[in-house]
């Protein structure tokens, strides 16, 4: 029997509701609402600017398409491989939204800021907008639903071609990313510097 991972209504409001949820939180963490310059915009291209991670969409929401295939090909194996019998996976997204919230939070907090700073070429890093992490969120929930209509192979496909096109266009991408915070390596950081 095939398990269907998309979400039905109930699963969309459960996602919306941690969505809200986790902007509530970052509100309460006193992350701005918006971009501190006093504008919204769809796009902002440059990274070492102080509206970085403040606007709609950055450099960094191809990552964030990116954590929405990752979180599917975990709940692919949480309920399709695993059998998970206790929860519906009809709440999947929902669990996808949490996780990443989860990482909205901890990264809008001062060790993770500090972390950015200290180790990555992140230019004036303050954490991101409340607009910015609400639209992570979606742009994580687009991931997720994509890699649920499509062939695993294409999404493979789609995250590959974001990662290397992030990579030339800006110096970084998720596993460079993930690599600068975890296990900091002075000859990427002088490489991404140069560019």
């Amino acid at each position: 029997m095939k398990i269907e991972l998309l979400p039905d209504r109930a699963g969309k409001l459960a996602a919306a509701g941690v969505a809200l949820g986790i902007v509530i939180i970052l509100l309460g963490m006193h992350r701005p609402p918006i971009c501190e310059c006093g504008t919204i915009r769809l796009w902002q291209g440059v990274v070492e600017s102080a509206e970085n991670s403040q606007q709609i969409a950055d450099w960094y929401s191809f990552s964030h398409v990116i954590h929405g295939f990752l979180f599917y090909g975990a709940a692919h194996l949480l309920w399709r491989r695993f059998g998970l019998q206790t929860l519906s996976p009809r709440w999947a997204l929902a669990l996808a939204v949490l996780v990443e919230g989860a990482w909205e939070i901890l990264e809008n907090s001062p060790i993770i800021i500090d972390r950015y700073r200290a180790v990555t070429v992140s230019w004036g890093y303050s954490g991101d907008s409340v607009l910015n992490s609400f639209c992570d969120m979606a742009f994580m929930s687009l991931g997720f639903l994509f890699a649920a209509r499509v062939p695993a192979m294409v999404t493979v496909g789609v995250a590959l071609a974001f990662e290397l096109f992030t990579l030339t266009m800006i110096r970084d991408n998720l596993a460079l990313n993930v690599l600068m915070l975890a296990y900091p390596l002075e000859a990427v950081r002088d490489w991404q510097a140069a560019g």
